[in-house]
């Protein structure tokens, strides 16, 4: 859910981390609904099977543009982009020879296309990658480091050669509307430099741009956090 004026008992800064941590758990958070729809069917398919598991979605009730989505018309394209959203992510925007990277997951993923808008007009081109699914990036990023058994289950690495290539790895900044720990990982894929924006504490209450601001996971931030990184 997204910060909002119910306060801190709703604001969940945690739970991101329960598809990570929690043993025999898969947890998405999309930010659009056909993401939603795919990782949905995809829970199911995994549940009442051997080797299956249980699933987490963690939503929003706030409204985002479904047209930011850019869901492929073509039927392949289409095909592809649904098999990243169920593996753990997808780029959302590509810019030719892109000096920094957006991560950005759920609620915030409209703060980050903004951001990179007005990061392309400064001369700073930046690639956006949404995730969907940090728990489900960790174990591939864990099969590729050879880091599997112990009856965990086998991540896909092939998803972080379609969300991170190695050729177009730049400085990161990685926002959620959660711990900013949850994705603090993904720097480690291609070793860049990264900012993580995130939220680490609760109990405000406020309207949604004034509790991002507070919480430094606003448009202007992310700007801020990239620009540095760029910089360096």
């Amino acid at each position: 859910m997204s910060l909002a004026p119910e306060g801190g008992a709703h604001q969940s800064i945690t739970t991101p981390s329960i598809g990570i941590e929690q043993p025999g758990c898969v947890s998405y958070e999309p930010a659009f609904a056909t993401d939603t729809e795919w990782c949905l069917l995809a829970s199911l398919a995994r549940l009442g099977r051997p080797g299956g598991s249980s699933a987490y979605l963690r939503l929003s009730t706030r409204p985002v543009s479904q047209a930011l989505a850019d869901v492929p018309a073509d039927p392949a394209a289409r095909e592809r982009r649904r098999r990243q959203v169920v593996a753990g992510a997808y780029p959302l925007r590509r810019r030719e020879q892109p000096k920094v990277t957006i991560a950005a997951m759920g609620a915030l993923v409209p703060e980050a296309l903004a951001a990179a808008e007005r990061l392309a007009a400064t001369g700073v081109p930046a690639d956006v990658v949404c995730v969907t699914s940090p728990g489900l990036l960790f174990r591939a990023l864990r099969a590729r480091q050879g880091l599997v058994g112990h009856g965990a289950p086998a991540g896909e690495p092939w998803i972080l050669d379609q969300a991170f290539p190695a050729t177009r790895a730049t400085p990161l900044v990685t926002v959620l509307d959660g711990h900013p720990h949850t994705l603090a990982f993904l720097a480690t894929i291609n070793r860049v430099p990264h900012a993580a924006l995130g939220v680490a504490q609760f109990g405000q209450s406020g309207s949604i741009s004034d509790l991002y601001r507070d919480n430094g996971i606003d448009t202007d931030s992310i700007i801020r956090a990239a620009l540095d990184l760029a910089s360096s």
